[in-house]
């Protein structure tokens, strides 16, 4: 069977997905699979790589060229629906809009070819965190108080926008685009001086942004993965020592380690767990998430965020849990493409029923 194997795309996550294809690209079982490099450019193109059968000898071989001048690493680049062939399984490894926001899953759905991960509405709910936010709301499960701010809203009356933050939170608050990850575009708050430039720089990632209470809390992170049957690991700590948890400290200079288990209680451990659950079934979850929490020192646990595609580099949080729960990242990465082809047959089952 074939594996295409999608990721780069046009997000300021682009980076960060050749790091994730690379370290999945590792771990396959090429005794059974062949992979099938398409890597999409941040000026939009697809382009057409070689067929692997054994993984790649440097990250730079996923740098993929094209044209006149291509460098060692080149390809062809392709129309997107000819990625569509019998027999094989689409992996999108692809974080940020275009890649986990529901764009690309509704593609694959229209193509009908079968992929890993979460359908368009999980994606697209997931991926923007004031619907995330509405959704939870209504489940019922705890999250720290937000305030969601429309770029026209600022842009008509910035005062009010002032004081309507002021008014329902304290500082510090962290602003984050509505639509996006790896914490990019995201800034922390202390001053209304400070507010006004982090909304500035959350609008440079999206139109809708969301502003966030700011609470003393350790993160922690569940991992899950299921359809109709839904498995957590046990909470992993993320242990800092930055001020927060930002893009160069995941992905640049690496200045975290995972704590995996938690330190927490056995009670805080079983909550955590529950939410997550919780929050995937609510978000028609299926494949694989992350849920993450921040729990305060009086062990107070709220749901920050739930990512569809969490990274899958050798940093990253949700392998290394299910690592620690005995699921082997190769193990990990099988149960994921059947996971995929079991939704697409029931999926095809539902249409032939219709």
């Amino acid at each position: 069977m074939k594996i295409v194997l999608l990721y780069g795309g046009r997000s300021a996550e682009h980076e960060v997905s050749i790091l994730s294809a690379y370290s999945v690209l590792q771990a396959v079982y090429y005794d059974y699979y062949q992979v099938q490099l398409v890597f999409i450019a941040k000026t939009g193109e697809w382009v057409k790589g070689p067929l692997l059968t054994e993984k790649p000898t440097s990250e730079e071989d996923l740098h993929l060229t094209w044209g006149e001048g291509a460098g060692d690493f080149s390809g062809e680049v392709i129309q997107p629906s000819s990625i569509k062939e019998d027999d094989a399984i689409v992996f999108p490894i692809l974080h940020g809009p275009n890649g986990e926001d529901g764009t690309i899953q509704g593609f694959f759905e229209t193509i009908g070819m079968p992929y890993v991960g979460a359908g368009v509405l999980t994606s697209a709910c997931g991926m923007d965190k004031i619907m995330t936010k509405y959704i939870l709301q209504a489940g019922g499960i705890p999250q720290v108080p937000y305030v969601p701010v429309l770029k026209n809203q600022w842009k008509e009356n910035p005062k009010q926008i002032f004081e309507q933050c002021e008014g329902t939170l304290l500082y510090p608050m962290f602003v984050k685009p509505a639509n996006m990850g790896s914490s990019v575009g995201i800034s922390k708050a202390e001053n209304r001086e400070e507010l006004q430039n982090a909304l500035h720089e959350a609008y440079k990632y999206d139109t809708r942004a969301i502003v966030e209470q700011g609470i003393e809390a350790r993160e922690i992170e569940v991992a899950i993965l299921g359809n109709e049957d839904v498995r957590t690991t046990q909470a992993g700590e993320i242990v800092k020592d930055v001020d927060f948890y930002d893009y160069n400290s995941k992905y640049i200079d690496n200045k975290i380690v995972m704590q995996i288990p938690a330190e927490i209680p056995d009670e805080v451990q079983e909550k955590a767990q529950e939410y997550a659950k919780k929050a995937y079934i609510l978000l028609g979850g299926s494949g694989l998430s992350r849920c993450d929490f921040f729990l305060t020192n009086k062990n107070e646990l709220f749901l920050n965020e739930l990512n569809t595609m969490p990274g899958f580099t050798q940093f990253s949080m949700y392998p290394s849990l299910w690592e620690k729960m005995g699921l082997k990242y190769g193990d990990l990465i099988e149960e994921l493409i059947q996971l995929g082809l079991n939704r697409f047959n029931q999926r095809q089952a539902f249409l032939m029923d219709a």
